[in-house]
């Protein structure tokens, strides 16, 4: 068939280069239209009983991550000058185009009384700049007066100021949003050089956008530096410009491709397919590698530059099929995770990887063909004396010193499974930031002075409608709020209760000492004054809090960015009290918000990733299977290619690496990759059985000196290239660099020097009939078989 192939790609290279070409421009013009993803990561399925929980919630009440908020630290903020720098920021900030509401201690809502319609009015505290300290005394006075704001927008005892900014919902998840959260981030940083204050930002909308950010800034910044790692290796293994340049040129055709697809799909840009041109690079230079050096080889055997080309194509041309179909496996079993992003991901990468292996296999013979044969200078590589001594080396080691491999291996194993029980799950907004990060320092500062910005809901059904105006509803709620203040990761809340002792204050004239909730005596004219609905702003304070049956109700916490961990043990103490309070028999309460659903997303996906660590396994097995014909010979070569894996699941939990999403995809990545090498191995020893008389030991060493260059080869290039992304400001991203070049350079190890060493000792189990003589679905031919006349088959 690959004699069939190569007479084809050889005869009609102009048709074929315009093809590719036309092909090339088409998906270079679809990704110039990609976009960026600007919408949180959703992790939990639609059937989810949590995930349906905070739709119905945001269908009741809106959304709740839609707060920017903006913090000073200012003693002198009720000084008129600076009173009115807040102030004007505020009003600025209001007239942008997305921003529906700004509330801070120069934009607060007073409750009033008005006696003649007997019912309460809500109006702004300031209305205009202060034109005198005596009426900023005024205000501070006032403010401090009620003890509803207290806590929430400003911190007595540190002075921080906080500015709550609610954008509007239908810009946050496109491209819109950028824009806003930039003009308010220009006028915040103008009032900071003014003032000469320092000024702090987060909030969900800003998380997002500044994240969002990186994330396209890194997608450029990581094609680019692949690209010069893959030129260097390129450059410092064949020392030619024109194989550089060829190989980049495919590179880039690559790139464009994967581009294409994303836009042809309908996905958009997100932190993971973001690094997958990056990925593309690594596995394409590779592949150029691979044939580079096998047709150097048989240039050097005869000298015939198009006869070098064709074997090069017919007998490699399985073997690089298979070796990346089992990488595309690897990612391929993202596909099957109940998570649209990682879904997106994996499509999206293994059909790359397999596009990508069609251009180098059909563009390098092409290219190549045109050029000049390659020099005695270009082929020094294949005299490479250092990889001969690393080889035998090798080979002392399997032949006199196998029980030394077993005792290292054993006792890698053994501190591996002590240092998997040291993993800890992870699954905070911010996890993949560096504690250094402007974002997380500023979301602490939050934290510290006002309890956090991460949205944490109860949504209360009383099963009534006008349940929520009862007053020992009410006083329930209350119950509930002290009931939570013996936690500390919980900000102040706000809730009806919270606003109905607002109005008992007005009520008694504002008298802070009358913040509490109305007696039975006191309820009937205090409730009455509580407007009874209409669509007027006044009616909108409390409509916050209700819905229009005023049959359900909230409150709202800020909470700490915590992890999954946390999270889960802190619903699993705060529920008791909970349902103590809210007897489940009258009211039914459910538990929800932004932290609570991201926490419960990750750890359904840690879950659902394990899952696609299994079927990686299986996919690779099945397709080791269809080359091999032996569960034997499956199983033995599994194992060097499975405890790298558990030895860098040991460094995560050594180093305090966190388990999460971003970390979890380094096991199906490393293990599609690595079990590349184990393919290209088995392939020759199972050659060398059936021309060296079944001699287990004769096999296993010439495979070995065959196949360690390549194998040793690829993985420093794989190793090279993975490590472009440590320098990435995601640690997810840095993690992947890191711990797939760690796994990749352990499985180099362990599948040259353990694979042998394990088909040396179990010679009997490992080597049967159906190894040897049985015909393969799928025959991945060594050369010199190719060369005893299968080049037609």
């Amino acid at each position: 068939m690959w004699y069939w192939i190569v007479r084809f790609i050889l005869r009609n290279r102009p048709a074929i280069l315009v093809v590719i070409g036309l092909i090339t421009v088409f998906m270079a013009f679809k990704g110039s239209k990609v976009q960026l993803s600007y919408e949180m990561m959703r992790m939990l399925p639609e059937k989810d009983t949590t995930y349906q929980d905070y739709v119905k919630f945001k269908q009741r009440f809106g959304e709740d991550g839609n707060l920017m908020v903006v913090g000073v630290s200012n003693p002198n903020i009720f000084q008129l000058g600076q009173f009115n720098a807040w102030y004007d920021l505020g009003e600025k900030i209001k007239k942008l185009d997305g921003v529906q509401e700004v509330i801070s201690l120069a934009r607060t809502i007073n409750f009033g009384k008005d006696t003649v319609k007997r019912q309460f009015t809500f109006n702004p505290l300031v209305t205009k700049r202060l034109s005198t300290q005596t009426e900023a005394d005024s205000i501070r006075k006032k403010f401090m007066s009620m003890p509803f704001y207290q806590g929430l927008l400003y911190n007595s005892k540190t002075h921080a100021c906080l500015m709550a900014v609610t954008l509007d919902r239908k810009k946050l998840n496109d491209k819109s949003r950028i824009a806003i959260v930039k003009e308010i981030k220009d006028l915040v940083e103008a009032y900071k050089v003014a003032q000469k204050v320092e000024v702090h930002y987060s909030g969900l909308p800003y998380i997002r956008t500044v994240t969002t950010k990186m994330v396209k800034d890194e997608l450029m910044l990581f094609i680019i530096l692949s690209m010069i790692v893959a030129a260097l290796i390129m450059f410092f293994f064949f020392k030619s410009i024109k194989v550089v340049l060829t190989s980049l040129l495919v590179v880039g055709i690559s790139i464009g491709w994967v581009l294409g697809l994303v836009s042809l799909f309908g996905f958009k840009i997100t932190i993971l397919t973001g690094v997958i041109p990056s990925l593309i690079v690594i596995i394409a230079i590779e592949n150029c590698i691979y044939i580079l050096n096998k047709y150097h080889w048989e240039y050097v055997a005869h000298g015939n530059k198009i006869l070098a080309l064709s074997n090069t194509i017919r007998r490699i041309g399985f073997a690089s099929l298979m070796t990346n179909a089992a990488t595309a496996m690897g990612f391929a079993a993202f596909i099957f995770v109940q998570n649209k992003m990682l879904s997106e991901f994996g499509i999206i990468t293994s059909i790359s990887i397999m596009l990508e292996y069609v251009l180098t296999i059909t563009l390098f013979p092409v290219f190549f063909s045109f050029m000049a044969p390659p020099s005695k200078k270009h082929t020094k590589h294949l005299d490479n004396k250092f990889f001969g001594g690393v080889t035998e080396f090798l080979v002392r080691l399997i032949t006199l010193h196998r029980p030394k491999v077993y005792i290292a291996s054993t006792i890698i194993v053994l501190i591996s499974i002590y240092g998997l029980t040291q993993m800890r799950t992870s699954g905070k907004v911010v996890d993949d930031l560096s504690k250094t990060d402007p974002i997380y320092l500023d979301l602490k500062y939050f934290e510290n002075n006002f309890g956090g910005v991460m949205p944490f809901e109860i949504s209360i059904d009383t099963r009534k409608k006008n349940g929520v105006m009862k007053l020992s509803t009410i006083e329930r709620i209350d119950d509930l709020q002290h009931y939570f203040h013996q936690f500390p990761q919980f900000a102040k809340p706000l809730s009806l209760a919270e606003a109905v002792k607002f109005a008992r204050q007005t009520f008694y004239n504002g008298d802070s000492a009358q913040y509490t909730l109305p007696s039975d005596q006191e309820k009937n004219f205090i409730l009455s004054y509580i407007p009874r609905g209409g669509n007027s702003k006044k009616g909108n304070v409390l409509k916050t809090f209700m819905d229009s049956t005023k049959q359900y109700t909230r409150i709202s916490f800020n909470m700490q960015d915590m992890g999954t961990k946390d999270m889960d043990a802190l619903l699993k103490k705060v529920k008791p009290g909970v349902d103590s309070i809210l007897d489940p028999k009258k009211y039914k309460v459910s538990i929800t918000g932004n932290s609570v659903v991201y926490a419960a997303g990750t750890n359904f996906l840690i879950h659902n990733l394990f899952e696609s660590i299994a079927v990686a396994i299986i996919l690779i097995s099945l397709l080791m299977s269809l080359m091999f014909r032996s569960f034997k010979m499956i199983l033995v070569s599994m194992v060097p290619n499975l405890i790298p894996l558990l030895v860098t699941a040991a460094i995560m939990g050594f180093t305090g690496i966190p388990l999460k999403s971003s970390t979890l995809i380094v096991f199906s990545i490393a293990l599609g990759i690595s079990v590349d090498n184990a393919i290209q191995y088995l392939a020759r020893y199972r050659h060398g059985l059936k021309t060296n008389n079944h001699d287990i030991g004769l096999s296993a060493i010439g495979a070995l000196r065959e196949a360690s260059f390549s194998m040793i080869y690829t993985s420093i290039v794989l190793v090279l290239g993975f490590s472009v992304f440590t320098i990435s400001k995601f640690g997810g991203t840095q993690a992947l660099g890191l711990l797939i070049s760690i796994t990749l350079f352990v499985a180099m190890f362990f599948n040259v020097a353990v694979l042998p060493s394990l088909l040396m000792t179990l010679d009997k189990f490992v080597s049967t009939k159906d190894f040897i003589e049985e015909e393969p679905l799928i025959e991945v031919y060594d050369d010199k078989e190719l060369e005893n006349g299968n080049d037609k088959s």
